[in-house]
């Protein structure tokens, strides 16, 4: 014999409703019952779902320039490269364009460019750990706002998709309100 669905929500009997809304579910199989909660439910279990795969992406995107911004500060205090050495003896290279490449290519001017990767992609880090966990909502806000600043956030241009998704989750109000 088949009945139609028989769901309660929020404790009040209700029509067929789509499954993520179900707290309960009596049908032809027996009973159902959904330990997942909802986006609105305490705790944040739909939340946590939420903000969750975004939040590892932006993980480990962010630890891959980590660590290639660690070699490169590494690199910083070994030998010079071959390939600058000729492209500085070159004589068609302007005079302003190899004063540049010179600076750049010292120690002090490697360590200036790697620092500041390994800093904002270190908070990005940072800030998704926290938003993985729902803590911290401005930290978390601003680990998704660097991740899509090209040529700051994690990976130069990979982080961007994930930084707006992780934007757009974390605006939601239900997630908001998950936070602690």
């Amino acid at each position: 014999m088949a009945c139609s669905p028989v769901c309660e929500w929020n404790g009040r009997a209700a029509g067929p409703l789509p499954a993520r809304h179900l707290t309960r579910h009596r049908g032809e199989l027996g009973t159902m019952e959904n330990t997942y909660g909802t986006m609105n439910s305490p705790g944040g279990a739909g939340a946590k779902e939420a903000v969750s795969l975004p939040a590892i992406l932006l993980m480990v995107l962010s630890a891959i320039t980590v660590l290639l911004g660690l070699i490169n500060v590494l690199q910083a205090f070994g030998g010079a490269d071959p390939a600058v050495e000729e492209a500085l003896n070159n004589p068609d290279l302007p005079e302003g364009a190899r004063q540049l490449l010179a600076g750049m290519t010292t120690t002090g001017g490697k360590l200036m460019l790697a620092l500041p990767t390994l800093l904002l992609n270190g908070l990005v880090f940072f800030g998704a750990l926290k938003m993985k966990n729902l803590q911290n909502y401005g930290l978390a806000m601003t680990a998704a706002i660097i991740s899509v600043i090209p040529c700051c956030g994690p990976c130069a241009c990979l982080g961007i998709p994930v930084g707006i998704w992780a934007l757009v989750v974390l605006n939601k109000p239900e997630v908001k309100a998950a936070f602690t």
